[in-house]
């Protein structure tokens, strides 16, 4: 997730962070599954005995046997006596926030969880001790990951509580159909040298599109979406190399919030909120609603999910104006779970450069493993949904490429501060940018103590 934002929606089909509030009365109505405590399977015998392990996931990973790439059938194949359930919250930081609390109390957490990057420094700091330590699992090798992926996983003592899934190399998808009827080029190369380089360039040519768009469409699918893909390009974000919360003062968060709010003023935004409850976001890619998107290679996925098969050959991939990385996810196994050795084996199984390369051929995940970006799987992928789009290529380089910026405990609630209170705040209330941005500052202090 994907994610998922904290989105991942990835990869996450990543709702507002009030609800933290939410779970917090009502513990187990916000988890991924119905089911409250210990929802590992029996562990009386674990010869050939059932077991049963539960998965919990945000957004879209790409594993299952409906849409994904049928890992959980292959792997059940290959250990008849393991049963996959996987339980899924279409919101990351509902997800997060609900897991905090199972971790919390030690009950109704999943055999394995998944972790967004967005809180993967959270998890490694202060809840480091509720996951299991996988540097030394067995099929685990850390330089199988590309380097900085391992790294954001493991802690200041050498625990090391998360198996890289993906990472978020980011371009953007566009209509080609929506931009040849307002005059736009229609080539992916001559695409990106609309925007090549500045992220204002992108914006003109939103300008451009809207004076000849088509009735009832705008330019990009969310503000929220616009600050994201800025502030996922810059080298310092919301937190210092020290882990501190520097978002106030941070020229990456200055940028990617004045962006978005020129976007808003220009009329360039839908008004939709990502991976909103209500399905609005995710109707508008069948209806036609917008003509760009902010693309980490997770979203590839949950563009062909939403927009379906009528969406097929519209869209296409081209370069972002700036090299980023948006997103990626980790798998972890909490010590509280019922069925530790076997989640382990699960976890680094469906990690492995084999698995990720698999889950990018069908789904558009790409890997984060050194091995599965370099695999012919990957190198030699086109989408047809995306025009033949040489997508393997193009996030693979991509992501070699990317240098990602400090990762903080609290970058997470930042940024669902700013782009589901905030961003939102200016478009569906009009309410003046100087005051949702206060707004903003005075709710991450009362929510984190900064």
């Amino acid at each position: 997730m994907r994610t998922t934002s904290s989105l991942r929606g990835r990869r996450t089909t990543l709702a507002a962070v009030a609800g933290l509030a939410t779970c917090a009365a009502l513990v187990t109505g916000c988890s991924s599954s119905s089911n409250s405590d210990n929802k590992g399977g029996d562990t009386k015998d674990k010869g050939n005995a059932q077991i049963t392990l539960r998965i919990g996931t945000f957004g879209d990973f790409g594993y299952d046997d409906k849409t994904g790439a049928k890992l959980y059938a292959e792997y059940t194949k290959l250990h008849p006596n393991i049963k996959i359930v996987q339980d899924n919250n279409t919101d990351g930081g509902k997800y997060w926030d609900a897991l905090k609390l199972h971790l919390a109390s030690g009950n109704g957490v999943d055999d394995i969880q998944a972790i967004e990057v967005g809180y993967i420094a959270e998890a490694t700091g202060k809840l480091y001790d509720k996951f299991v330590d996988l540097s030394k699992a067995p099929g685990v090798d850390s330089s199988a990951w590309v380097d900085y992926k391992w790294k954001q996983a493991t802690t200041a003592g050498g625990q090391t509580i998360g198996l890289g899934t993906d990472v978020g190399p980011m371009a953007i998808c566009y209509r080609s159909d929506l931009f040849k009827a307002a005059g736009l080029p229609t080539d992916r190369d001559e695409v990106a040298k609309l925007w090549e380089g500045d992220w204002n360039k992108y914006l003109a040519a939103g300008e451009t599109f809207m004076k000849k768009a088509p009735a009832g469409t705008k330019w990009v699918d969310s503000s929220g979406g616009i600050f994201n893909a800025v502030v996922s390009s810059q080298p310092e974000q919301y937190s210092n190399a020290q882990g501190e919360l520097v978002f106030k003062d941070s020229p990456g968060v200055k940028l990617a919030w004045d962006t978005a709010v020129k976007a808003i003023s220009k009329g360039l935004s839908t008004g939709f909120q990502q991976f909103d409850d209500g399905g609005n976001w995710a109707a508008g890619f069948k209806n036609g609603k917008f003509a760009t998107i902010s693309c980490p290679s997770w979203m590839t996925g949950i563009i062909s999910s939403n927009a379906g098969e009528t969406g097929k050959g519209k869209w296409d991939i081209a370069k972002a104006p700036v090299s980023a990385n948006w997103g990626g996810a980790f798998l972890a196994v909490p010590k509280a779970g019922k069925n530790q050795e076997e989640a382990i084996k699960l976890a680094a199984w469906l990690t492995a450069p084999e698995q990720q390369a698999k889950v990018f051929a069908k789904f558009g995940n790409i890997p984060s493993t050194k091995a599965g970006l370099d695999s012919p799987e990957v190198q030699n992928t086109t989408q047809e949904y995306f025009n033949n789009a040489p997508t393997g290529k193009i996030y693979a380089d991509i992501a070699k490429s990317v240098t990602p910026a400090p990762i903080g405990p609290w970058d997470g609630q930042v940024k669902d501060a700013i782009t589901k209170n905030g961003l939102l705040d200016i478009e569906q209330n009009h309410t003046d940018p100087v005051k949702a941005w206060n707004n903003v500052v005075k709710y991450v202090a009362d929510k984190t103590d900064n």
